[in-house]
């Protein structure tokens, strides 16, 4: 049973970084870290500090034209990683990256879903046997690939290049209690919004998409923090081989 799991982050990033071109202005009373700065010099500091870090935290509110997804993972690069998506706002995969290996945890909901269409006894009895229990696989193995997406932090930080991007600065904000500043860029029908930490490393908090195809909220945080992810408890690990 092949779970299409796969989410496009690449297209994700590139979408939320998309013509960021309008030229930034400054006012005469502003204040704070990015005084006098234009917000294209604001957008590449951040991408410059960001695209730094050896691991963070990224969370993704999406809706698609398959449902909305919501995805949570703690990735670096280390190679360890875990986390957490939600698909079609019900079913849900947990995911623990640990070197090469990786472990793949699906509720029934889920595993349901992804069955549709096939006969009944058989996912009854895959649901029996893999819900709620982890699945040992290589992460070279090609139906794995695409559930640890979110592990490529690699992959995740090249989408976030500093170049010629630029941005009007709209003003002070705050992103989980911090404060930050607020650049947005409308593009035809979409709206773009990044937020920038103003305080301490100018790391970028959020990334919104408002107005397009399909919408999405991505949140950064935990920045160098080190990632562990741990070997499920033995008992916990399904072996599909028998």
């Amino acid at each position: 049973m092949r779970l299409i799991t796969r989410i496009s982050v690449n297209t994700v990033c590139a979408m939320t970084l998309f013509g960021l071109a309008a030229c930034g202005t400054d006012s005469p009373k502003e204040t704070g870290p990015f005084a006098g700065v234009s917000g294209p010099e604001v957008v590449n500091r951040a991408l410059t500090k960001t695209t730094g870090v050896k691991s963070l935290r990224i969370g993704l509110d999406m809706t698609t034209s398959d449902g909305r997804v919501e995805a949570d993972f703690a990735t670096s690069l280390g190679g360890d990683c875990t986390g957490k998506m939600t698909m079609g706002g019900t079913g849900t995969m947990e995911v623990r990256k640990t070197g090469d290996t990786v472990y793949t945890k699906l509720d029934e909901t889920l595993l349901r879903e992804q069955s549709k269409g096939e006969p009944k006894a058989d996912v009854d009895a895959a649901v029996k046997l893999i819900a709620g229990r982890w699945m040992e696989s290589k992460a070279s193995d090609p139906d794995t690939e695409d559930t640890i997406e979110f592990c490529d932090l690699k992959g995740l930080l090249k989408e976030f290049e500093a170049g010629d991007n630029a941005a009007r600065k709209k003003g002070p904000t705050t992103v989980a209690g911090k404060p930050a500043l607020r650049l947005t860029e409308k593009e035809g029908k979409e709206t773009f919004t990044i937020d920038v930490s103003a305080e301490g490393a100018p790391y970028i908090l959020r990334v919104t998409s408002r107005g397009g195809e399909e919408p999405m909220t991505m949140n950064l945080s935990e920045f160098d923090v080190p990632v562990v992810a741990e070997k499920p408890a033995a008992k916990d690990i399904v072996d599909l081989e028998q």
